[in-house]
């Protein structure tokens, strides 16, 4: 009897020690594990970019307002295009200046003059460069063009005054993805700051409300 007592004792030790190790081997994964050091690295650097995206933006509100305000510009709303950011990233945005916010934002294309597949866009005001220009614009009429709804652009700045020469424009072209799509890039335009077809009718309805032109600063 002392015997049977002894080998149930230790076969029940045994499963014991059986089911603790079998759980520890086949549920261990399913722990939650340490985060990695390249999560870190990749959650730092959004934070930072993020930080250097609004203090890109928030160097231009002042001026913008100044400008706006000397000019006969629209005194609410601004837009701003961030070329340092990615372009599958959103840099496009419409700016409340009154309440110094973004109320949206979009994806834009930038122009696909030469040494733009290398890194950081090239920037030219030069005719058939099919680059970006950096600089304000005063955004005109629309009209209906090879790409459908589209508003004229006239640069205001050394680096842009060329832009209508160019036929460079605010249009719309369905190449362009209506959501992020980082870290891939979108298509390139022929210089003209190319939008969401989604993204202009949103731009639509500030352009067509405004009874003053509303000031595009497009900048690096």
């Amino acid at each position: 009897m002392k015997t049977a007592r002894r080998t149930l004792a230790l076969t029940a030790g045994l499963l014991l020690t059986v089911s603790t190790f079998g759980y520890f081997f086949w549920y261990k994964p399913k722990f939650k594990a340490h985060p990695r050091h390249d999560t870190f690295a990749a959650a730092a650097k959004m934070v930072d970019d993020k930080k250097e995206t609004m203090l890109r933006l928030n160097q231009k509100i002042l001026p913008a307002k100044d400008y706006v305000a000397e000019h006969g510009f629209n005194s609410r709303y601004c837009f701003l295009v961030d070329m340092r950011i990615a372009s599958g990233k959103n840099r496009f945005f419409v700016y409340n200046l009154d309440k110094d916010s973004i109320e949206i934002a979009g994806l834009v294309a930038h122009g696909s003059g030469i040494g733009n597949g290398e890194g950081a866009p090239a920037f030219s005001n030069t005719p058939n460069s099919n680059c970006t220009s950096l600089g304000r614009y005063r955004i005109g009429n629309s009209y209906n063009g090879k790409f459908g709804l589209a508003y004229k652009l006239y640069g205001l700045d050394k680096t842009n005054s060329k832009a209508f020469d160019r036929f460079v424009v605010l249009h719309s072209h369905a190449c362009v993805p209506n959501e992020e799509v980082a870290p891939l890039s979108i298509c390139e335009s022929w210089g003209c700051p190319t939008v969401a077809p989604a993204f202009l009718s949103r731009l639509q309805t500030y352009l067509d409300r405004s009874g003053e032109p509303i000031l595009l600063w497009i900048y690096y």
